[in-house]
């Protein structure tokens, strides 16, 4: 009798999982570890809503990938799974940053069963993802971000009747953005109580529910005060609560919404199209070439170790060889 091969998976039982439309039904013991894990990811990791979402439907697809190939227990996702079904999802052209990000979901997922007893060995130590070209995001000139910052204070200033308090929060979320450097999430998830204009400063939660004070400078406050003054006021419902950006319908402003005011003004300001990410990236950029050391811009941005700030951040040519002509003994 011909024996099986050491990577073949067992036959599984017929009501081991039924498939609906290509999607199949997990087993109980995979479907109860993915809630599990998307618990844990909330309670000891504090990931963000959209970060768990991320990393639950990534190992969502890897299990329904490993059942459609046979697997019935989470021991069966063996490391040839892992592979091939990363495997499967290049063949279908998928970037190379979105394979790495499944993998880094896979990974997190089989270290945490294998840690908490689901598992027997962690499967995926020996997976190796695909190399992720180091990509900077549009960095404004100086000159272009005050154009943008300009525009929306013009558009604020000139706004009447109804697109008012559109216009007034269009400008102090861009003003905010650069000037303190926050993510865009920071931003909207900001609350009345977490500015203090007079002091300047704003505390957000970063990733990893790390909360950090960050300044920010007098254009910023300028705008702010005309948001709290002029904007909010005519937004704001019973049902606001205490959100900072209020949108149109008196609800918290969200994500999506500052992306197209953003966009809006940088086409109106005639500078390159830039998202939120790329305000932060400047204004970082900026600091930098204004004579900022880079732990004080790690402090700024909220990374975790400076090797973040080092790849995300960059310094001009002409900044280093001042530097360079100044402090270096030989030079």
């Amino acid at each position: 009798m011909a024996s099986k091969s050491a990577g073949a998976l067992p036959r599984p039982p017929r009501e081991a999982a039924t498939v609906v439309a290509d999607r199949p039904v997990l087993p109980r013991e995979m479907a109860d570890a993915l809630a599990q894990f998307g618990r844990y990811l909330e309670a000891q990791r504090g990931h963000s809503a959209h970060t768990r979402r991320a990393y639950l439907a990534d190992v969502s697809g890897l299990l329904r990938y490993a059942v459609r190939h046979g697997a019935t227990r989470l021991d069966d996702v063996q490391l040839h799974v892992l592979r091939g079904w990363l495997a499967a999802q290049a063949e279908r052209g998928l970037a190379r940053a979105t394979l790495a990000r499944r993998g880094a979901a896979a990974r997190s997922f089989l270290g945490w069963a294998h840690h908490t007893g689901l598992t027997h060995a962690d499967t995926s130590v020996r997976l190796a993802s695909p190399k992720v070209p180091s990509t900077l995001p549009t960095v404004l000139t100086a000159d272009a971000a005050a154009r943008l910052l300009d525009t929306a204070r013009d558009d604020a200033e000139a706004a009447t009747g109804d697109d008012r308090p559109g216009a007034l929060r269009a400008w102090a979320a861009a003003e905010l953005l650069y000037g303190s450097g926050i993510r865009v999430g920071e931003l909207v998830a900001i609350d009345v109580h977490d500015v203090d204009v007079r002091e300047r400063l704003v505390r957000v939660l970063g990733k990893g529910g790390k909360e950090r004070v960050v300044p920010f400078g007098v254009p910023a406050a300028r705008a702010l005060t005309a948001w709290f003054d002029d904007g909010r006021p005519a937004l704001a419902v019973a049902a606001t609560g205490a959100a900072l950006l209020v949108g149109d319908r008196g609800g918290r402003w969200g994500q999506r919404q500052a992306r197209e005011a953003v966009h809006r003004l940088a086409a109106r300001a005639g500078v390159d199209d830039v998202a939120p990410h790329a305000l932060r990236h400047s204004a970082a950029t900026h600091l930098l070439q204004g004579g900022s050391d880079l732990r004080s811009v790690q402090e700024v941005l909220g990374h975790a170790n400076l090797a973040t700030t080092q790849r995300y951040t960059h310094v001009d040519p002409e900044r280093l060889r001042q530097v360079f002509t100044q402090a270096f003994p030989r030079a």
